[in-house]
């Protein structure tokens, strides 16, 4: 079955429930490994990212009970 945003999504909020936090490189790497290359994409920076259909569903389903901390680069439960 094609893995698709939601799915990485919802591994995304699980994640996050179930530890607390969720380092932006441990989702990096654990979505390539798992969901595909398809979701991740280098930024102008030269960082990996989650693609923004991946985001998108990512806010929507967290629903404003996730924040981004910018200097730890990670997400955290609020």
């Amino acid at each position: 079955m094609e893995k698709t945003a939601q799915d990485v999504a919802e591994w995304m909020v699980g994640e996050i429930k179930f530890t607390g936090t969720l380092r932006q490189e441990t989702a990096i790497e654990y979505v390539r490994a798992n969901f595909g290359e398809q979701f991740v994409f280098v930024n102008e920076n030269g960082n990996a990212s989650l693609s923004k259909e991946v985001k998108k569903a990512f806010r929507k389903l967290h629903g404003g009970r996730v924040a981004w901390d910018r200097d730890a680069f990670m997400w955290a439960w609020t």
